[in-house]
């Protein structure tokens, strides 16, 4: 199991939202280049980054943060939020980004993402799947679709997808512990390398987490849980 530190940047500061809610967010660093540094030095192996500005906005709005942090550190990045078009895949992955993480595209553009896939096989594109009660959310978790999670899963397996990251919205940020269910529902139907995301609070639930590797989740993304000291990544990381 992989546990993945999260950046979510909003006006090039480190922040966490409740539930994806723009109107509810708490500013942990202005400085999201020491932030990624500090993760780096603790052992973390992958960074998540967000641009929470581009999934309300549609486009990348902290590109200049985005630049910095990935010239910083030398662990593999990942970045999801305004990614809507195939020049913006180029641009990001050109930049140095690992990885790009897609998801209101998916729905909103799925002939650009077909050919995203083409050109970048393998994990450079990760689906990102927000779920609220089983089914798609888009638009920086705004707009709400009835899509089954597990069906939209399935779909993008059959053009490409290896991963998802798989956000279960009523826990992020809530430090409720993960919905351990939702996900053995999501990773047993689909059958996909996973992404855990959302509502880990504890080093427990990271052992919990870690019960799932057999069918697939094999990373789990943390975020506030270390912003609030509830997880010492030095720590959960050396073990």
């Amino acid at each position: 199991m992989i546990v993945v530190p999260a950046i979510d940047l909003k006006d090039g500061k480190c922040v966490r939202l409740l539930q994806g809610k723009a109107d509810q967010e708490t500013v942990y660093s202005d400085d999201p280049v020491a932030m990624a540094q500090s993760f780096e030095n603790a052992g973390a192996q992958r960074l998540h980054l967000v641009d929470l500005d581009g999934a309300f906005q549609g486009e990348t709005a902290n590109f200049k943060s985005i630049q910095a942090v990935i010239q910083s550190i030398q662990i593999p990045v990942e970045l999801g939020g305004g990614i809507r078009s195939l020049d913006d895949i180029h641009r990001m992955l050109d930049l140095g980004v690992h990885a790009v993480i897609v998801g209101t595209m998916a729905v909103k553009r799925p002939q650009v993402l077909e050919d995203a896939l083409q050109a970048y096989p393998g994990e450079q594109i990760i689906l990102g799947i927000d779920s609220r009660r089983g089914k798609v959310a888009v638009e920086g978790w705004e707009e709400q679709t009835e899509i089954n999670d597990i069906e939209f899963g399935k779909r993008w397996k059959t053009h490409g997808v290896q991963r998802i990251i798989f956000t279960d919205i009523a826990r992020d940020g809530m430090l409720t512990g993960p919905n351990i269910e939702a996900l053995r529902r999501f990773a047993e139907g689909t059958q996909l390398k996973i992404t855990a995301s959302g509502g880990v609070s504890s080093p427990e639930d990271l052992e919990n987490l870690k019960n799932l590797e057999p069918i697939g989740v094999d990373q789990v993304i943390v975020g506030k849980a270390i912003y609030e000291g509830k997880i010492k990544l030095n720590e959960v990381l050396s073990c």
